[in-house]
């Protein structure tokens, strides 16, 4: 699972475009906890989502002609030209070119070839998130695309990523490590085929931990979400659930299984 021991790929911030940010303020405050903190006056409306004084998320309005409310998900590298760089070589269309937040760090924002929209983050005073893991913060991050083996030597082109295949019921999933050290405590997502139902998109998830993911999902319809899948068991995983907050930032819940923690 995650830390913030970031290295190069690993998934170092989470933030979530909304049309409404003290809306979506409410709803995550009310389902997980969170306290919205304002960046300052400087920040253009962006702020932050803490658990006991530490930060687990961000947000900010959506910025993007025609965007829709979506968390992103950013990953850590030591160079965001070359990063973006290797997006246009591999494919990918860069969005937003490499650029300096203050001396927090420096941004970029991309799209895969697949339709699945990302960012990475070249830390500078600000290394990334301040706790993850932890119950109602970020744990896992999962890729949705309809060809995951050419997504995986996509994104292995950026970030050198490894995976390695872990069989499910009804499909293969591969789960994805950063390049360096052991394979499995380097683990910090996974990519699985699209589905075919309807509203089906290709995109990162962000994954949060939920001590009770029945009780969760209740506070998500309780503040106007939606669950797009209740809360469902699998093997040597967990009890998994997806939903979605009231302006449709798509978003799941795992509690772990003990064993695999």
């Amino acid at each position: 699972m995650l830390g913030t021991d970031f290295r190069t790929g690993s998934p170092n911030w989470l933030d979530l475009g909304s049309p409404d940010t003290a809306a979506a303020a409410a709803f995550y405050g009310a389902v997980l906890g969170w306290e919205f903190v304002p960046a300052g006056p400087r920040a253009g409306g962006y702020g932050f989502f803490q658990v006991g004084g530490r930060t687990v998320a961000a947000i900010g309005p959506l910025t993007e002609e025609g965007a829709s409310s979506a968390w992103m998900t950013h990953f850590m590298t030591p160079d965001a030209e070359a990063t973006a760089r290797a997006v246009r070589e591999g494919g990918g269309r860069v969005r937003t070119e490499p650029g300096d937040v203050m001396d927090e760090g420096r941004l970029a924002q991309f799209t895969d070839p697949q339709g699945a929209e990302f960012a990475c983050w070249q830390p500078g005073k600000t290394a990334g998130l301040g706790l993850t893991t932890a119950e109602n913060t970020l744990l896992w991050v999962e890729l949705h695309v309809p060809d995951p083996a050419a997504a995986i030597g996509f994104y292995a082109g950026l970030f050198g990523w490894r995976s390695a295949e872990m069989p499910t019921p009804g499909m293969t999933y591969r789960v994805l490590s950063i390049a360096d050290g052991d394979q499995q405590d380097g683990s910090f997502g996974g990519v699985a085929p699209l589905g075919e139902g309807a509203g089906e998109e290709a995109r990162w998830v962000p994954y949060f931990h939920a001590a009770d993911v029945d009780a969760t999902t209740e506070r998500i319809t309780g503040a106007g979400g939606s669950v797009l899948m209740p809360g469902a068991d699998v093997p040597d995983v967990g009890r998994i659930a997806w939903a979605a907050d009231p302006a449709g930032a798509v978003f799941a819940l795992l509690r772990p299984d003990p064993r695999q923690a």
